[in-house]
C-alpha cells in the first residue's frame, strides 16, 4: 500500500515508491522501443533517441495532444506539474496508453522554496532523487554552453583593447568593434543568487580581463534552455546556436556566437542534451523530462522533441506549460506551438481553492510560513470572487480555441460548498469541470479529470494563433496585454521604446516571435495586485533579442532573471543518510 500523503512528506512517499519502480527496460518495452533506442542512465532514468524514434514511427498518426495550465498561483504554487502526474495517472487506469512530458527542475527552486516540481503527495515523477538533483546533466551542459558563450566575448574584448590590428592578425583575431557597455548576455548559475546579479569583472591588471559591469541570470532563463524546448533536431539547433546575439559593435551592429568562432563548441556540449529523458510516475506511466522552468522569464515550456515523440508513442500526450494561462499557456499557444505545428486537443487549467481565495481577498500567503488562519474556515464569497480569475484564464484558452477543462485540484481541507461555487461559475463560462483528488489517491482520485480530458479531446477545436509573425511588434504585445492579461494598454521607458522601433526597422527582428517576461503572481505586471485588475497599463521596461530561440523578449515590472534566495530556504532540510546514500528532505 502506498504511504499516506496527509502523514508522510513527499520524499518518503517516494522513496517508498521506488522500492516498486518499473526498469527503464521495462518502460521501453512497455512503449515499444527498439533497444539501441533506449540510452540508459542507470537502471530507473534513461534518454532516448529521438532521431531513430522519430524516423521509424514517421507515419504513425499521432495522439491527443493535452497542456496543463493553471490559473493565477499563490506564491505556494497550486500544483499544476502533480496534476500533470495525477492526470497522466488517471488515464492510465482508464486503460489509455498516455505519457507525460514535464520539465527537468532547476536547482534554484529545488534548493529555494517552491522545491523540485516532481508533483507531490501519490501524483509524483519518480526516482525523486536523480530528477530534482541534475538528471542526466542537461542544464549542466546548458550552464557549459552558455557560459563558454561569455569566455569568447570577454576574453575577445580583452584581447582587442590590448592588441593592434597586426597583432590581431597575428592571433587569428578580426576586430570586432565590441561594445564593453551593450552586452546583451550574463553568465549563468543554476541557483538563486541575488548578490551575483549585477558585478564589477576584469578587475586586476592587463592579464586578467578587461574591467566592466557584468552579473548573472539563472541557468534557466538561458537563450540556449529556450533553444533546446524548441529545436526540432542537431541541424537546427546548430543554426540557432550560431545566431545568439552575445553583445552590440560599437556602431550598434549585433555581435553573435558565430562572429565570435564559438557557436560550434556551443552546440557540442548539448548533443547528449537533445535527447529527452525517461522518467516514470508512482503508478509506472512513462514520463519524459525535457528543458526547463520559470516561464515568468523563459519559454519555461517541455520540449518539442519530447512532445513528438509522446505523441508518436501514445494516444495521450500529456505537456505542462510553466505557471498560468497568461504566461505559459500563451508561450505554448503563440511559441511553442507556431515553432511545433502542433495542434492541442485540449488544455487543463488547474485551480485551487486556496488560490481562489487568495484573488477573492485573503491574505497572499507568504513562502516558509504558516498558511494565514483565513485559509482554513469555509468562506464560499471570496472563492466566488475568486473566480473572477479562474474565468479569464479560461477565455483565455478559448481564445485560442482550445477546449478548456477545469480541474479542482482538491485539498483535504475544501468544503462542499467551495467546490460547489467553483463547478457553477466555471461551467457557466462553457468549461467541464472535474473535482480531482490526485494528491490523495494518486491515478483513482483523478478519473474524473480523466473523464473530462477524453471528452474535451474527442470533440473538434478551432485552435487559431494570436498574432502572425507579420504583425508589428509593439502591436503584438498590446494584443498579450490586452487580450491575455486584460490591460488597457501598454507603456514604455524611453529605453524600451527606442528597442521596440529599431527592432521593427529590422528586418530580421520584426518577424521574430514575442516571449514575455512577466511576473507570474498576478495578471499585472504588479505581483501584488490580485483578481482580475481593470484600469492599468503593461508597463515594458526593456526589450532583449533572442535571435537563435526565433524571438524578442519584452521584459515588463520589474522582474529579474535571477531570483533570491529566502532566508528559509529548502536546502536547510536536505541530507544525505551516511550510512544507505540516499537523500532526504527533497520536495
Amino acid at each position: 500500500m502506498p504511504l499516506d500523503p496527509t502523514k508522510h512528506a513527499d520524499w518518503e512517499i517516494a522513496e517508498a515508491a521506488e522500492a516498486h519502480m518499473k526498469t527503464v527496460y521495462e518502460l521501453g518495452e512497455q512503449l515499444g522501443l527498439d533497444k539501441k533506442e533506449l540510452l540508459p542512465h542507470g537502471h530507473y532514468v534513461a534518454k532516448l533517441d529521438f532521431n531513430s524514434i522519430l524516423k521509424r514511427l514517421s507515419s504513425r498518426p499521432d495522439g491527443k495532444y493535452i497542456d496543463v495550465t493553471a490559473i493565477t498561483p499563490t506564491p505556494l504554487g497550486e500544483g499544476k506539474s502533480t496534476t500533470t502526474m495525477g492526470l497522466t495517472q488517471g488515464l492510465g487506469k482508464r486503460g489509455k496508453k498516455v505519457i507525460a512530458a514535464i520539465r527537468q527542475p532547476s536547482g534554484g527552486p529545488t534548493m529555494n522554496i517552491k522545491g523540485s516540481a516532481a508533483g507531490g503527495g501519490l501524483s509524483q515523477c519518480i526516482p525523486l532523487t536523480p530528477f530534482s538533483l541534475g538528471l542526466t546533466g542537461d542544464i549542466n551542459a546548458i550552464m557549459n554552453a552558455h557560459n563558454l558563450a561569455m569566455v569568447a566575448l570577454t576574453s575577445r574584448i580583452q584581447h582587442e583593447f590590448n592588441y593592434n590590428d597586426d597583432q590581431l592578425a597575428k592571433r587569428k583575431l578580426k576586430r570586432l568593434n565590441i561594445d564593453p557597455r551593450n552586452v546583451e548576455m550574463k553568465w549563468i548559475m543554476d541557483f538563486c543568487a541575488q548578490a551575483l546579479r549585477d558585478i564589477v569583472i576584469g578587475l586586476g591588471g592587463k592579464n586578467d580581463g578587461f574591467m566592466m559591469n557584468s552579473g548573472f541570470a539563472i541557468a534557466v532563463s538561458s537563450e540556449v534552455m529556450a533553444i533546446l524546448a524548441v529545436a526540432k533536431d542537431l541541424k537546427d539547433m546548430r543554426e540557432r546556436m550560431g545566431r545568439i546575439v552575445v553583445a552590440y559593435d560599437k556602431s550598434g551592429k549585433p555581435v553573435t556566437t558565430e562572429d565570435l568562432n564559438v557557436a560550434g563548441a556551443m552546440t557540442a556540449w548539448m548533443v547528449e542534451a537533445l535527447n529527452p529523458n525517461l522518467m516514470q510516475t508512482i503508478e509506472g506511466q512513462p514520463v519524459l523530462v525535457h528543458a526547463g522552468p520559470f516561464a515568468n522569464i523563459a519559454i519555461g515550456q517541455s520540449s518539442i522533441i519530447a512532445d513528438r515523440i509522446g505523441l508518436k508513442l501514445a494516444d495521450y500526450n500529456v505537456t505542462e506549460s510553466g505557471f498560468a494561462a497568461d504566461i505559459g499557456f500563451e508561450k505554448f499557444w503563440n511559441l511553442k506551438c507556431r515553432f511545433s505545428g502542433l495542434k492541442p486537443n485540449a488544455a487543463v487549467l488547474v485551480a485551487t481553492i486556496r488560490a481562489l481565495k487568495c484573488h477573492g481577498g485573503a491574505p497572499i500567503p507568504v513562502p516558509g510560513r504558516p498558511i494565514p488562519e483565513e485559509y482554513k474556515g469555509e468562506n464560499v464569497g471570496w472563492v466566488e470572487k475568486g473566480c473572477e480569475n479562474l474565468i479569464h484564464h479560461v477565455n483565455t484558452i478559448k481564445k485560442a480555441g482550445i477546449n478548456p477543462v477545469v480541474c479542482i485540484n482538491a485539498f483535504y481541507t475544501d468544503t462542499d460548498n467551495e467546490i460547489k461555487a467553483v463547478r457553477r461559475l466555471a461551467e457557466a463560462s462553457g468549461a467541464r469541470v472535474a473535482l480531482s483528488k490526485h494528491w490523495q489517491f494518486g491515478g483513482d482520485g483523478a478519473l474524473e479529470l480523466a473523464d473530462a480530458v477524453v471528452d474535451a479531446c474527442n470533440e473538434p477545436n478551432d485552435f487559431k494563433l494570436l498574432y502572425e509573425l507579420s504583425t508589428p511588434l509593439r502591436k503584438r504585445i498590446e494584443l498579450i496585454a490586452k487580450e491575455v492579461y486584460g490591460a488597457d494598454g501598454v507603456e514604455y521607458t524611453p529605453d524600451a521604446l527606442a528597442k521596440a522601433k529599431r527592432m521593427e526597422e529590422d528586418p530580421e527582428t520584426s518577424k521574430l516571435g514575442t516571449c514575455m517576461v512577466k511576473t507570474h503572481l498576478s495578471l499585472t505586471d504588479n505581483p501584488n495586485i490580485k483578481g482580475v485588475p481593470k484600469g492599468w497599463k503593461l508597463l515594458i521596461r526593456d526589450i532583449l533579442t533572442y535571435k537563435g530561440a526565433g524571438f524578442v523578449v519584452p521584459v515588463a515590472g520589474a522582474i529579474k532573471l535571477m531570483p533570491g534566495t529566502a532566508s528559509d530556504p529548502a536546502y536547510r532540510r536536505v541530507d544525505v543518510d551516511v550510512n544507505t546514500g540516499k537523500v532526504k528532505g527533497l520536495f
